[in-house]
């Protein structure tokens, strides 16, 4: 049976463009109530625009996930409105330069650490007693493996951890809820993998929206 969206609160970070802001459009079309964070205010602006235009309802946060106290703060903001939230859905991601290993610069991986890796488990730590709040409740994290691949140390790296994370997440919550669950999604023409493969022929790369569907589907 399909898990029914109706009148659900989803969280979606990233939201402001990409996947992210294909599986908020994708969210609220199904009758949630999306609260989408992003830094970039305009996009959000933009989600929210076409989110009322179709009838459904959106909440917008623009913040930092790397900020501890901006996490927090909407974190508690949302139990003071609603108490719970029912699905989160994270794609916020950082794509640094691409480099060979002994070139990465420390203030690059350190900034793709603090997106990728540390922003994860703030977000694990801080959203879970909002998912815990409800019944059957869902996570999903978008997963993109390029552990080892040439010129993809920060990037690999740091996307790794995040998954070893939210694996160990997954196996301690599997009794006792909220589901977890990885989501690796096909080539998409994003921003992200345009930093890292310029002048690519995108035509035959996957649309935002169908793995924005096809990310729903595994909720």
């Amino acid at each position: 049976m399909a898990y029914d969206l109706t009148d659900k609160i989803a969280l979606v970070t990233g939201a402001s463009r990409g996947l992210g802001f294909a599986v908020a459009e994708a969210l609220a079309d199904r009758g949630a109530h999306v609260i989408a964070l992003a830094r970039t205010v305009g996009a959000l602006e933009e989600l929210d625009d076409r989110i009322q235009a179709k009838g459904g309802a959106a909440t917008l946060a623009p913040i930092d996930l790397t900020k501890e106290d901006a996490v927090a703060g909407i974190c508690r903001a949302i139990h003071d409105r609603w108490g719970h939230i029912d699905v989160l859905i994270h794609t916020a991601v950082h794509a640094p330069t691409l480099s060979p290993a002994d070139h990465v610069a420390p203030k690059d991986f350190t900034k793709t650490f603090a997106t990728n890796a540390e922003a994860t488990l703030r977000v694990i730590r801080m959203v879970a007693p909002l998912l815990s709040a409800a019944p059957d409740a869902r996570a999903v994290f978008c997963d993109d493996i390029r552990d080892g691949d040439k010129f993809f140390t920060a990037y690999g790296a740091s996307k790794a951890a995040a998954r070893a994370m939210v694996q160990s997440w997954a196996g301690e919550t599997a009794r006792i809820g909220p589901k977890v669950t990885l989501f690796t999604p096909n080539p998409m023409p994003t921003a992200t993998r345009a930093r890292f493969f310029p002048g690519e022929d995108r035509t035959g790369l996957a649309e935002p929206a169908t793995e924005a569907a096809r990310l729903i589907e595994t909720l």
